[in-house]
């Protein structure tokens, strides 16, 4: 399972791999919120979100030889293309199970990275069946987006980048709001700063699964498989190995709508100058909207893989 010597240890094999990536701060930004908000800019990793942490530390720690037989993965394109750049860095074929409502960016992102793309409608396809008979054919090894403990060790190497950027700008008390889908970037962060900040997830309406569950105390599934804008995040349920961690260690979630989250696109491009998509807005926007949380607030910008349709038109319907 997944643990922090596990993130200690998948730290030292992303060490020269990955950026580390700033903690930005805008003072109108938090005067709109009404607090103090530390923006952790993701969107500016390698393949344009967290996700390549978790793609190279998978991939990396993998023996030599199931290695080179290549891998597989399934994604609406985030995990996607951390995979495929991770996989082709390390000279070996990936195989990615993408949905048909992906953004185009994605496909054309996750094929530029060397990634064989298979295209699937999360509606009416089961993923999970087409990527079993597609790992067994190929001999295969699937790295899972979020629910596989050297995935989820990658991604808290953003954690322990926050607890450290956090000391450096004389962070004492804060709660760290997280992107959240089947929670493999939260856990991994809440793992990552244990004791140190109370971590809450966030999500898009009607697709809060993760929030739903933690206020029940079991695992809740959404009625829709698609229908938010925020696709990086739209899972159907907490991960196996993710929810115990939630429970654990964060903090009830916390839920915006896409109008907010694109609100909070075009808030970060007019005072951060960062680009964002909107599943990666939503831990801002819900700290920028959201009237219960404290003075000072940490936020994952995990992600800027954003159409360029979408992207103009946050920026004219929210004009700053």
């Amino acid at each position: 399972m997944t643990s922090r010597a596990l993130i200690d240890a998948a730290a030292l094999r992303l060490s020269g791999r990955v950026r580390r990536t700033p903690l930005l701060n805008a003072p109108l930004l938090d005067r709109i919120a009404g607090r103090r908000v530390f923006v952790k800019a993701e969107c500016l990793q390698w393949t344009g979100s967290f996700k390549f942490r978790g793609g190279w530390s998978a991939v990396s720690a993998l023996p030599d030889e199931t290695r080179s037989r290549g891998v597989i993965a399934f994604s609406s394109g985030n995990h996607a293309q951390g995979v495929a750049l991770a996989a082709s860095l390390h000279g070996v074929p990936s195989v990615i199970l993408m949905p048909s409502d992906a953004p185009a960016v994605k496909f054309a992102n996750t094929r530029a990275y060397g990634g064989e793309v298979v295209v699937y409608d999360r509606a009416t396809e089961d993923r999970d069946a087409i990527g079993a008979a597609l790992s067994a054919d190929r001999n295969l090894t699937l790295i899972r987006p979020y629910d596989d403990p050297q995935v989820i060790a990658g991604q808290g190497t953003v954690g322990l980048e926050i607890a450290d950027q956090a000391t450096e700008a004389g962070i004492a008390s804060a709660e760290v709001v997280t992107c959240c889908g089947g929670g493999g970037l939260t856990a991994g962060i809440a793992l990552a700063l244990e004791g140190r900040f109370r971590v809450r997830p966030a999500e898009p309406a009607g697709f809060d699964d993760t929030a739903r569950s933690l206020a029940s105390g079991t695992p809740q599934r959404n009625a829709a498989a698609s229908g938010s804008i925020c696709d990086a995040i739209v899972t159907p349920t907490p991960g196996a190995i993710t929810f115990p961690i939630l429970q654990r260690l964060c903090g009830p979630g916390l839920v915006v709508t896409d109008d907010q989250a694109l609100r909070a696109m075009a808030l970060a491009f007019a005072h951060l100058r960062i680009v964002l998509e909107p599943g990666g807005a939503v831990a801002l926007a819900a700290c920028l909207f959201d009237q219960g949380l404290p003075d000072t607030v940490i936020c994952t910008a995990s992600g800027g893989n954003v159409d360029p349709a979408t992207f103009t038109a946050a920026l004219q319907r929210f004009p700053v």
